[in-house]
């Protein structure tokens, strides 16, 4: 079976005590989700049209796990700690079977 990815990019951080908040609520959360911090925030190297800002990469067992791991109460409350205006691109993907 295919694992899952979340898969995140923060273009702007205008405020990064509000994602301290949030990293406080969604750690525990992905980690309850089953979820696997592979990385978060290292050295980027960026091609063509991408971006050298914060990345964060999260592997879960299987792309179900993923999405019920997003759609879970607890993760959904550490969303509400995201600062008004923060700007992010949130994907899950599934891996290659």
């Amino acid at each position: 079976m295919a694992k899952g990815y979340w898969v995140s990019v923060y273009p702007t951080i205008s405020d990064p005590e509000m994602l301290t908040a949030y990293n406080k609520l969604a750690g525990p959360a992905v980690q309850a989700g089953g979820g696997r911090t592979l990385s978060r925030g290292g050295r980027v190297v960026a091609h063509e049209a991408g971006i050298t800002q914060r990345v964060v990469l999260i592997e879960f067992d299987n792309f179900e796990q993923a999405v019920a791991a997003y759609e879970s109460e607890a993760y959904q409350k550490a969303l509400v700690a995201l600062p008004d205006g923060f700007e992010r691109d949130f994907r899950i993907v599934e891996g290659v079977d």
